[in-house]
């Protein structure tokens, strides 16, 4: 059994049977043969089921909301948010699968050969999904994934078990065959079984070191590998912005999700002309963040999913202090229950520290004057990651 805990409360919510190598390969068998039903499927009826589930998770949303909460600590007006929010992306899936699918044709002179390009499903996906959107990034794979015609084998993060049991359930209300969309319950270890299955593709999101395995792993089968991995996202504040309403930004930027988003600013460099002005502004405002239980509407700062973050944050800490870099507020995890860690920002930080170069995925950042743009743009690109950016 894998146990489900509440990082508010460090309390056990749930336990779920997690999947033996036999019950994985049983459903990998399962889903090969759904997959040849389910290509032949109109694309008018699958549209037709991915509406139904919309509109279930819209029923629903309250409820689905309150678990995702509970089971990774995203505050709860943001766990809202986020299932909302699927609902737009999901509809952008929908109104063009029917001109991505269409067969292009290609008539040349007269008698002269047609020629088409048609477009077929991969076969059984592997979607390796993530905790800290697990609606929103996992939509992002297996939305398409069936519009198309695919089987989806969907391993949720066993940090957003509950969620994946409720997407999955809900899917199948909605009229996916369950053969077509199965779920896999595990850590690590059970997505590793999985990726010995011969599966047609395999879409991941999370980890540096979690992609590069999977990719290894993938090497010898030639399929398709979609991989979304880790970041140290930078942002530069020029000069002349309104300093108070691009701090207000930024600090939304940095902290929203608890630091916990794949695309958070980690790093910001400011031009030196305001950067006395845009540091006050900017602590100012993180020190106005709510922090507290993930399902109070007022809060905007939870505790971590995972506890073992706390002293990765804790190391990055002590190792900027060190090294010369002043903690304007936070710092330190917060006493009390719960994988809390005070929302953190640190000045006279440099690129010898820990927290200019590795993730840090919580609530820290570290602000750097520079001064000029190409100062600017050479410590933005002073990284071993790639992910996104922000001027």
């Amino acid at each position: 059994m894998l146990a489900v805990v509440n990082p508010a409360t460090e309390k056990v919510i749930a336990e779920l049977k997690v999947d033996t190598a036999k019950s994985i390969a049983e459903k990998f068998a399962k889903a090969k043969t759904a997959q040849v039903k389910w290509q032949k499927t109109p694309v008018k009826k699958r549209i037709k089921c991915i509406q139904n589930w919309l509109k279930l998770l819209e029923k629903n949303s309250s409820i689905l909301a309150k678990n995702l909460s509970e089971e990774m600590g995203k505050p709860i007006n943001q766990a809202k948010g986020e299932i909302k929010f699927v609902t737009s992306r999901t509809t952008f899936f929908i109104d063009h699968i029917n001109e991505i699918l269409k067969t292009k044709e290609f008539a040349g002179k007269k008698n002269a050969v047609k020629e088409e390009i048609s477009y077929e499903p991969l076969g059984v996906i592997a979607n390796i999904s993530a905790w800290n959107y697990p609606y929103f990034v996992g939509a992002n794979v297996f939305i398409p994934a069936l519009l198309a015609g695919n089987a989806v084998i969907y391993k949720p993060s066993e940090f957003a078990l509950l969620s994946g049991h409720h997407i999955a359930r809900l899917l199948h209300q909605a009229g996916i065959p369950k053969d077509v969309f199965s779920l896999i319950i595990g850590t690590g270890n059970e997505g590793a079984l999985l990726l010995k299955e011969n599966v047609d593709g395999i879409f991941f999101t999370g980890s540096y070191a979690t992609g590069l395995k999977i990719l290894e792993s993938a090497r010898q089968k030639i399929i398709p590998v979609q991989l979304e991995l880790g970041g140290k996202d930078p942002a530069y504040v020029c000069s002349d912005v309104d300093i108070n309403k691009t701090a207000q930004s930024l600090v939304e930027g940095a902290f929203f999700n608890t630091g916990q988003s794949c695309c958070s600013i980690e790093r910001i460099y400011v031009h030196h002309k305001i950067y006395d002005k845009f540091v006050a502004s900017f602590t100012k405002a993180v020190q106005a963040l709510k922090v507290g239980d993930p399902l109070n509407i007022e809060t905007f700062i939870g505790p971590l999913t995972r506890k073992a973050q706390l002293d990765v944050l804790q190391e990055q800490v002590l190792d900027a202090e060190s090294k010369g870099a002043k903690i304007l507020t936070g710092g330190s995890k917060l006493k009390q229950k719960g994988y809390y860690f005070a929302p953190t920002v640190l000045t006279n930080v440099n690129h010898d520290m820990l927290v200019m170069n590795d993730e840090s995925f919580g609530p820290i950042v570290g602000i750097q004057k520079v001064q000029n743009d190409d100062e600017a743009l050479k410590l933005m690109n002073d990284t071993s990651y790639g992910l996104t950016a922000a001027i």
